[in-house]
This record gives structure tokens, sequence and C-alpha cells, in this order.
């Protein structure tokens, strides 16, 4: 073979490499159920239990909102989000949440909701400072 059929192979399987690992690291979907089993975070997407209620009491701690949700497989569990309240929280049809399982708790650092439209499914996502960004 010559020098540079050599380097072109090696450049492709550099380049598949990476490709390869570009898709590692992007997430699925997951279950409460499949994030108890890791230490590392996960989207879980779901339905807020409003027969369970939730808990925000701004004077007493404006930073702790809790509450549960029901993921996909029918699986209900206690949500701790460290952030104010999303507003519009009731009005949402889907979550997905982003964060960790411990201890049977989900202690999620993102919230991300669907809220209902009549034109649109826009996506929004609350951060821990309050801030909302739409995502179209």
């Amino acid at each position: 073979m010559r020098k540079s059929a050599i380097i072109g192979l090696i450049t492709i399987a550099i380049c598949v490499g990476f490709l390869i690992s570009l898709n590692a690291g992007t997430s699925n979907y997951s279950t409460f159920t499949e994030a108890a089993k890791d230490s590392r975070e996960f989207h879980v997407m779901g339905f807020w239990e409003k027969e369970k209620g939730m808990y925000y009491d701004a004077l007493k701690d404006a930073n702790h909102f809790a509450f549960f949700m029901k993921d996909e497989k029918g699986m209900v569990n206690k949500v701790v989000y460290k952030g104010s309240k999303p507003q519009d929280f009731e009005r949402s049809e889907k979550l997905v949440l982003i964060g960790k399982m411990k201890d049977g708790t989900f202690y999620a650092s993102k919230i991300l909701m669907k809220c209902p439209s009549k034109y649109n499914n826009d996506l929004v996502e609350v951060k821990a400072d309050g801030q909302v960004i739409k995502y179209n």
C-alpha cells in the first residue's frame, strides 16, 4: 500500500471514532427506575400528579419547589427543584426533568415544560434563577 492510502485510512478511522463519540453523549428520555440505578444526570419525561399537589412557600424558602411526577412508565416519584416554582407550572401538559436520583427523590436541576397552545407546541425551560427560555 502506498503511504497516502494508509494516511487516508487512518484519517477515515479517526473521523468514524469521533462521530461515534459524539453519539455516545446524546441522551434519550429515561424513567425514574433507570435514573435510580445510576448517579449520572438523566432526562425524565412525564406528567405532574395534580392529586398529590405541590409544595412551594416563597416566604419560607423561595428556592425550594417540590411536587410528584408520573413518568412514561407510570411510576410516581417525588421531585425537588432548587429554584422558584415555574410560572404557569399548573398549566403545563408535559414535563421534562433534568437531574439525578438520590435516596428515592429526583433532584431536578432544570425543568422543561410543554405548555398547551392552540397553534404550536413550545417547550419552555426554567432555570434555577427564574429565567425562562422558550424553544420553538
